[in-house]
């Protein structure tokens, strides 16, 4: 179950990134910025390349740690 949570944290991390550059309705609904600022704009939208680089590090992290 460990595994599948952080292989889900890598692929959700990703989708931040990618979503930092490219508009689409489904990485819309993925922005953290927007689930948790209230005015979240154009200027906000790199919060999500950080947060997502973070997420999907941790997650990746945690699967090369478990494997050993």
């Amino acid at each position: 179950m460990d595994t599948i949570v952080n292989a889900g944290a890598v692929v959700y991390g990703i989708a931040l990134v990618v979503g930092t550059f490219v508009h689409t309705p489904v990485t819309e609904a993925l922005r953290i910025d927007a689930l948790f600022l209230p005015q979240a704009s154009e200027k906000s939208r790199p919060l999500n390349l950080i947060l997502g680089l973070l997420i999907a590090g941790y997650g990746a992290w945690s699967l090369w740690t478990a494997g050993s």
